[in-house]
């Protein structure tokens, strides 16, 4: 039996990040849930890395892009890949410029974004 896909969920709404791990868990993904971008930085320098970061744009005070930047700059984290979310579509680009392998639309389609993260955790 091979392990489960590990997804690091950032977003700082709780009832967005609840509905993704509730869908996501459903799925037999391994979840691990942050509110802050930098929370999130903190453990992945000294926990096994995940398959897959999902993180939205806007966190309170902080911006996904720059966070994704600082993840892409590190040599031992820089093929995670990682999909940022945003409800601006206008800001896909500046997403992707920023070193993000995907952007997903909010409000999100549950069995797009399901079939996004078993592609990129690949």
């Amino acid at each position: 039996m091979h392990n489960a896909t590990k997804v690091l969920v950032v977003d700082d709404s709780p009832a967005i990040v609840d509905s993704i791990e509730m869908m996501l868990d459903f799925e037999g993904f391994e979840i691990e849930k942050f509110y802050k971008g930098s929370d999130m930085l903190k453990t992945l320098s000294s926990e096994s890395k995940p398959d897959v970061i999902l993180m939205d744009m806007w966190l309170s005070g902080e911006d996904g892009r720059d966070i994704c930047r600082e993840i892409k700059a590190d040599e031992n984290l820089k093929d995670i890949p990682v999909l940022i979310m945003s409800a601006s579509r206008g800001l896909e680009q500046s997403a992707l410029d920023a070193g993000a392998d995907a952007f997903i639309a909010k409000p999100f389609d549950l069995g797009d974004m399901v079939d996004r993260l078993k592609t990129y955790s690949k």
